[in-house]
């Protein structure tokens, strides 16, 4: 099996676009790895040191379903949100709630940081997206023109250009300075689930609740590739791997795919987590080993081995679906966010020093 080559690096596209990448080539060598750009290089996976995740905090203060969970890109705040209509700001490090983001008349499916981390942007159910000014708490802008409800957001890098989801099918691109939309796609026939930039944010990825995971051109709006998911797997995640290489979605059939989306190859499927009903996001861990990370309906937090497929470690503690996680950028710690009857954010750290 060859391998997926300096998935987190941040080196140019250019550098990273010279590397191999794709299963078809069963010339390449197997299982030994290149070593990830900050730990010396890792033993095959079969002997890799697998993670050791312990809780480290339990962070409680939403009244309802929390949707998404967010480290600041300096990783000094993590920011949460909820059907409660509540941004909340805490300390990932001693567990503290720093303050609360009130503006929203309805709750809220998703935020987003600046790369700066100064900035917040959170879609809600009211139609509005907000830009806040965490440090203040401020609301410094109110962008309208979503009909309905608004699923999902993200920056690109520069922080100059917000994409945002609707459950109208719709994506629309904004100037961020201005407040204003740039560009309107009708881009699905049912919710949008997730939308995220790639690195130079030339594309903006998306998937609907239509089944479909498709590529756009930022600038002209052109949808430049449509991946189809079996059709028991309705997509409800997806985002660029960090160095914008391949997809990771995840879907209905209990299943997360890794896409090289540019042969529109799926190069690997991670199962045994349970995904049938809810929007479950995953997300790529690269501070230490290189692992896949997702919340189940079983309320546990999955970690598998990103070359393996494996499940290296499970997370327990939460009492009901976890659907929201997510990777500090520097330090091997977990974000963790369940629904209903929890209401809980559990941090997490790997006790096992990468």
């Amino acid at each position: 099996m060859n391998h997926l080559d300096n998935l987190g690096d941040s080196t140019t596209d250019d550098e990273a676009g010279s590397q191999t990448t794709e299963d078809e080539m069963p010339q390449r060598q197997a299982p030994a790895a290149p070593p990830p750009p900050p730990p010396p290089a890792p033993a095959p996976s079969t002997g890799r040191e697998r993670p050791h995740y312990e809780l480290r905090h339990t962070l409680r203060g939403h009244t309802e379903s929390i949707s998404a969970v967010k480290f600041s890109p300096d990783g000094t705040l993590l920011a949460s949100c909820a059907n409660d209509r509540v941004v909340k700001i805490w300390s990932p490090f001693t567990g503290e709630l720093i303050r609360n983001l009130n503006g929203h008349t309805k709750g809220l499916s998703d935020i987003a940081w600046t790369s700066d981390s100064v900035h917040l942007a959170s879609a809600s159910d009211d139609t509005t997206i907000r830009i806040w000014e965490v440090d203040t708490g401020l609301t410094l802008k109110t962008l309208k023109g979503h009909s309905s409800y608004v699923f999902c957001v993200n920056f690109n890098n520069a922080s100059n250009l917000l994409v945002s989801g609707g459950c109208d099918g719709e994506i629309r691109i904004w100037n961020v300075e201005k407040g204003k939309c740039l560009k309107k796609i009708l881009a699905h026939l049912d919710y949008v689930t997730a939308v995220h930039f790639n690195r130079d944010a030339s594309l903006i990825v998306s998937c609907a609740l239509d089944g479909l995971i498709r590529i756009w051109n930022t600038t002209t709006g052109q949808c430049l590739k449509t991946l189809a998911e079996s059709h028991d797997a309705i997509c409800q995640h997806v985002q660029f791997s960090p160095n914008s290489k391949y997809i990771l979605s995840t879907a209905h059939d209990s299943a997360i795919r890794l896409w090289d989306y540019q042969t529109s190859r799926c190069l690997k499927t991670y199962v045994g987590h349970t995904n049938q009903k809810y929007c479950i996001a995953a997300c790529f861990s690269v501070t230490g080993g290189k692992w896949i990370i997702s919340g189940s309906e079983d309320n546990k937090v999955y970690l598998w081995d990103l070359q393996s497929r494996e499940i290296v470690q499970t997370l327990e503690g939460h009492t009901d679906v976890v659907v929201a996680v997510a990777t500090h950028p520097q330090q091997n710690m977990i974000a963790s966010g369940s629904i209903d009857s929890d209401l809980s954010i559990r941090i997490w750290t790997d006790r096992g020093g990468s």
